[in-house]
């Protein structure tokens, strides 16, 4: 009898972390009706609906979060159990080489790796932080996290959540200068900018609900690193259309205050975990980008 239900999953899957059904069926190199036919199939044989489907964007229902989160494990353990053969190990070992962002490095993956150091004892983790893109090959990198959309589409990606920046500032620059009542107010504030590769943030998306576009934003403060700017922001110097993993925290604890939130435009960016693709990822690399995407399946800073 034909079993197709793992074929299912690993479809599924890649819809998921590629955002769609065409960047799926490119990374599967199957054809987009393939990915739409057999998503078809998984959700009539499930009876339910896993992908909300609109011109623009993908979003999973309940029960596709559920489904998807049961498919890694599954999948997970499928390859774990033939990488013991393969790679002639049952535990992952060596060296494994990382980079990420100053910010997200710091305040997000650098506290969960002692945690697992504590599962695989045997794999030594080389941290590099640094907001330029590297090159994998000739930066000696294994997995590097990447904010934003890529580019690179040498390299295989894992989605590990999306990525949503909100403009904010501290109460007590609030209080100096004013709120902000709609997004060109924003001409009249100090707003800190990107420089070097990241100046293309120095544009800032709103929506009035009918219209999306884009606002460029200036100030007496530039900076290569999200790190310098949100110091700059926490310092009361600035607006900043800063990421939620620092921000929501912080308006939570009084510290920012969130600014235009009913401008706000959906980014459609995500963080991803990327690695080379023309080689098996090793059991180390497997492991690592695994523990991470169950870790931001639901985002911390999301949660009260």
């Amino acid at each position: 009898m034909k079993d197709d239900r793992l074929l299912e999953m690993q479809v599924f899957r890649a819809v998921v972390e590629n955002d769609g059904f065409t960047a799926a069926a490119h990374a599967l190199e199957v054809s987009q009706p393939f990915v739409s036919r057999t998503i078809a199939r998984l959700e009539h044989r499930l009876d339910a609906k896993l992908i909300h489907r609109t011109t623009r964007r993908h979003r999973l229902t309940d029960e596709g979060e559920r489904y998807l989160a049961s498919s890694r494990d599954i999948l997970a353990a499928l390859d774990t159990a033939e990488a013991a053969f393969v790679s002639g190990q049952a535990d992952p070992s060596g060296d494994l080489r990382i980079s990420a962002p100053p910010a997200f490095g710091t305040d997000q993956v650098l506290p969960q790796i002692p945690r697992f150091l504590e599962l695989y004892p045997k794999v030594k983790v080389h941290l590099s932080l640094n907001d330029a893109i590297v090159s994998l090959i000739d930066d000696n990198v294994d997995v590097a996290i990447r904010m934003g959309r890529l580019e690179d589409s040498s390299l295989k990606a894992r989605k590990l959540c999306a990525l949503q920046r909100i403009v904010v500032a501290t109460p007590t620059y609030v209080e100096r200068f004013g709120m902000p009542a709609v997004p060109d107010d924003l001409r009249n504030h100090n707003c800190l900018e990107w420089q070097g590769a990241q100046e293309h943030l120095n544009r800032w998306p709103f929506s009035d609900g009918k219209n999306r576009y884009a606002l460029p934003v200036s100030g007496n403060f530039r900076g290569s690193s999200g790190v310098s700017l949100a110091e700059m922001c926490f310092g009361g110097v600035g607006v900043m259309r800063m990421a939620e993993h620092l921000a929501l925290p912080a308006i939570r604890q009084g510290r920012l205050v969130r600014l235009l939130q009913n401008f706000e435009d959906y980014d459609d960016l995500a963080i991803h975990a990327v690695y080379l693709a023309d080689q098996h990822p090793t059991p180390r690399i497997r492991v690592f980008i695994d523990y991470l995407a169950t870790y931001f399946h639901t985002p911390p800073w999301l949660q009260d």
